[in-house]
């Protein structure tokens, strides 16, 4: 009998083989540039005139992500939580704990969480999900300032603000390697995705957690695009940053093939391997950021892309806020898709951190 690692290695190989069936199948693409297009029930192409029309893209768009992420795990996931606490390490002013919760039937999920002296059952606070960059030594650890890389701190930074935070471990990094095939999910970005999704529900568990205004996701890198893709499925995320995290994947390293092989890129299996299907045609890619920017409306959403970002292209990062500009006036919310282009590299600046904080102070601190 195959050992469990090769059966998941296996289904990993297979997964953009057994998927292009019902990739190539779909509907032509909509425009990704155009948002103000959708389908009526009889599969015309309309123009969005209306909230409600464009509710209609918006669910096209949210399929596109689930033809490629995978589906997203319906309620009967939401087990209990069985918060575990591993360690706990009281600093000036707050309390950092590393925790296990319970995401799914057979699921334990590390994270850190980080609790205000200031917060008590008389005197809730926000919170905050903080989506961790990619690090294959510490993970999580680095959201917390315990990576030894200036700039990713915000989860303790936001901690000594006032707020709860919660940095989940990302799957496929560092300690965390959940079996993806046998829970049942095709990406690791799905899996990432449930993982914060369950984080805030452990947040809203907390009767020191303030939820009337919901919460804010942030993010550098890997956890720049995991805060959007996580705000795409969970409605409690009111306040988006997102920090060096994405451009469109249609300039993503200039489109160059190479990176869109399996196993490379978007294509891994912690990420999302059946994009590794739409090589030498990413016009067809059923979901692009462009159209992301435009689901978060009309939340607000600030983007750090510096000018020198070797990762993702900040004219690319332009057009893409171009393309979603028209839906967040279509919802009465112009201006609250917010750019940034500091002269600096793949990075978080102080300053542009600072920008963050204030957005959620703004939205969650009423």
């Amino acid at each position: 009998m195959l050992s469990a690692l090769k059966k998941t290695f296996l289904t990993a190989l297979l997964l953009p083989v057994l998927c292009s069936v019902s990739v190539h199948a779909q509907t032509p693409r909509l425009n990704p540039d155009d948002l103000l297009l959708y389908r009526d029930g009889s599969g015309k192409v309309q123009k969005v005139t209306t909230p409600d029309d464009w509710k209609q893209r918006r669910q096209e768009i949210i399929r596109g992500m689930e033809t490629v992420m995978g589906p997203f795990p319906g309620d009967d996931q939401r087990v209990p939580l069985d918060i575990e606490v591993l360690e706990e390490v009281k600093l000036d002013n707050y309390t950092r704990k590393l925790i296990t919760y319970q995401s799914g039937p057979d699921s334990r999920t590390p994270a850190y969480l980080c609790i205000p002296h200031t917060a008590s059952k008389d005197h809730k606070v926000p919170a905050v999900l903080c989506l961790h960059p990619t690090d294959n030594k510490v993970g999580h650890k680095v959201a917390l300032g315990l990576g030894g890389r200036a700039g990713r701190n915000y989860a303790a930074e936001l901690a000594e603000r006032g707020y709860v935070t919660i940095a989940p471990a990302y799957p496929h990094l560092a300690n965390y390697w959940p079996n993806l095939g046998k829970l049942g999910f095709v990406s690791g970005t799905m899996k990432a995705i449930w993982d914060n999704s369950r984080a805030i529900d452990l947040l809203a568990s907390l009767d020191t957690v303030d939820m009337s205004q919901g919460v804010g996701a942030i993010g550098h890198s890997l956890g720049g695009h995991n805060a959007i893709y996580t705000a795409v499925f969970d409605p409690r995320v009111t306040a988006i940053v997102s920090s060096c995290g994405f451009d469109s994947y249609r300039d993503y390293y200039d489109a160059a093939e190479r990176v869109w092989y399996f196993g490379k890129g978007w294509c891994q299996i912690r990420y999302m391997p059946r994009m590794s299907d739409y090589r030498g045609r990413l016009d067809e890619i059923p979901f692009d950021f462009t159209e992301l920017l435009g689901v978060m409306a009309p939340r607000p959403v600030y983007v750090n892309a510096p000018l020198h970002d070797s990762n993702f292209r900040w004219k690319s990062v332009d057009k893409c806020a171009s393309a979603a500009r028209p839906v967040y006036e279509l919802l009465d919310a112009k201006g609250k898709l917010v750019i940034d282009h500091p002269d600096c590299d793949h990075n978080f600046p102080e300053e542009q951190r600072q920008k963050a904080y204030q957005l959620f102070d703004s939205v969650l601190k009423k």
